[in-house]
């Protein structure tokens, strides 16, 4: 168990993402930081199982935060809710929309609530904004074990009138290697039955079934040159209730793979085409955890609605193989 300050090496210079904290247990570390309440790294006898960033750079297209009060895009930053049309700011201007929530460049939990060897969890509060009028008490909570790393949210609705919510993750898969293309030559497998196809401003026009489609890795195969920036829906689950996404190696010898539970019915896989880095595209694969769909402020489709005091939880994780 480690901390290190956001102060680098005497220079004076504030680490870009804030205090790093360091979990681990027997061949597993992970770093989360303190700006979002972000996974950082994560690495098995020092391998990359993620593709992140280093300590003394800024977060690039969402690696590792979490989406707190919605994941993904809202369609020109407004909704309507109970009767009242609300606009947030405009978070991705090139699309016109907002994107990826409120939380993920606050500081949560300086210091952190709790920090043991093999776990670290966060809490931020969530007070009204533009566009938000609610408040919302958040909790991260990461764990490391035999399985891999365990990542639980909860939020808990603390305004005296009911809320929309859901929430999402952004860690990228790695296959060890974070170079350019990396990940064309990897096996994926991704259990989607359905992808949303989206327009030019990444919002959902519909549902279509993968099969006969470049969005069908329900079987594991190479990626290849495939584009794909869509969410995928009607997964397919094992025994114990989690879908899965596998990232593995050209040779089959290992790899990573990304378990979610029941609450969350939709997985965004992003291949990085178009990430402003050149040196970031197609190093990773992007597999977002989301409980609703992209824009479901709008569409309420898998929307949450928290009353006055309700919480809700989610869990997903990340298994080396």
């Amino acid at each position: 168990m480690s901390e290190r300050t956001p102060w680098d090496g005497g220079t004076g210079h504030c680490l870009p993402s804030g205090r790093q904290y360091e979990i681990s247990f027997e061949r597993h570390t992970a770093v989360v930081t303190e700006v979002g309440g972000a996974l950082r790294e994560y690495l098995l006898d020092g391998r990359p199982l993620l593709d992140g960033y280093g300590p003394e750079e800024m977060c690039t297209g969402a690696r590792g935060q979490s989406l707190i009060p919605w994941p993904n895009r809202l369609k020109a930053g407004s909704y309507e809710w109970e009767g009242q049309r609300l606009q947030l700011d405009l978070s991705e201007p090139d699309k016109g929309g907002a994107i990826h929530g409120l939380t993920r460049w606050r500081n949560w939990g300086t210091p952190a609530v709790e920090h043991t060897e093999d776990s670290i969890s966060f809490t931020y509060t969530l007070h009204s904004c533009q566009g938000w009028p609610w408040v919302l008490d958040c909790r991260l909570d990461y764990h490391l074990g035999p399985g891999g790393l365990t990542v639980r949210t909860t939020a808990m609705n603390r305004s005296a009138s009911q809320c929309p919510y859901g929430t999402g993750a952004h860690p990228y898969l790695s296959t060890g290697v974070s170079t350019p293309g990396a990940i064309n030559t990897a096996l994926v497998q991704v259990p989607g039955r359905t992808f949303l196809p989206v327009d030019e401003h990444g919002i959902p026009t519909g549902h279509e079934g993968v099969e006969g489609t470049g969005y069908d890795l329900q079987d594991l195969q190479q990626l290849g040159g495939r584009h794909i920036d869509v969410a995928y829906t009607d997964l397919v689950r094992d025994a114990d209730g989690r879908a899965r996404v596998k990232l593995l190696h050209p040779d089959d010898s290992g790899g990573v793979e990304l378990w979610v539970d029941g609450s969350y019915p939709y997985l965004e896989i992003f291949t990085g085409d178009t990430l402003p880095q050149p040196d970031r595209q197609r190093s990773g694969l992007g597999v977002e955890p989301m409980t609703c769909a992209p824009d479901a402020f709008n569409s309420g489709e898998g929307l949450i609605t928290l009353e006055p005091g309700q919480s809700h939880t989610a869990q997903w994780g990340i298994t080396p193989l």
